[in-house]
C-alpha cells in the first residue's frame, strides 16, 4: 500500500492541526505502545508519534520499524514527529481524522 504524492500532500494539510497521540521514549518500542498506535490508527486512520529518542539514527529506525509492525504508511516525518497513515477497516466518522 503505497501513497502517492497527491494523497502524502493531502494527509500532511490535514496532520498540520493533529497533536501528537502516542509518544515512543527511552523504552522504544513497548507492546503497549505497538497496541496503543494500533488502536489510534484504527479509530483516527492518521495520527502524529512523538519520538524523544536522543540519536537520529534510532529515531528513524523506530519508526520505520513501527510503521512496519501495524502495517502502516509514514507520511511525514519532521523533527521528533512522524504523521502515520493507516486505512480502518471501518471508519468511524466520528473518530476519522479523514471525514471531518
Amino acid at each position: 500500500m503505497s501513497l502517492t504524492p497527491e494523497q502524502k500532500k493531502h494527509f500532511r494539510t490535514l496532520g498540520h492541526n493533529l497533536n501528537p497521540i502516542v509518544m515512543v521514549a527511552g523504552n522504544g518500542l513497548s507492546e503497549n505502545i505497538q497496541l496503543e498506535v494500533d488502536r489510534a490508527l484504527e479509530d483516527h486512520e492518521l495520527i502524529k508519534v512523538k519520538f524523544s529518542v536522543g540519536d537520529r539514527t534510532v529515531k528513524k529506525q523506530l519508526i520505520r520499524e513501527l510503521c512496519a509492525i501495524v502495517e502502516a504508511e509514514l507520511v511525514q516525518e519532521i523533527g521528533n514527529i512522524a504523521l502515520i497513515y493507516r486505512a480502518a477497516q471501518t471508519p468511524n466518522p466520528k473518530l476519522s481524522n479523514l471525514m471531518r
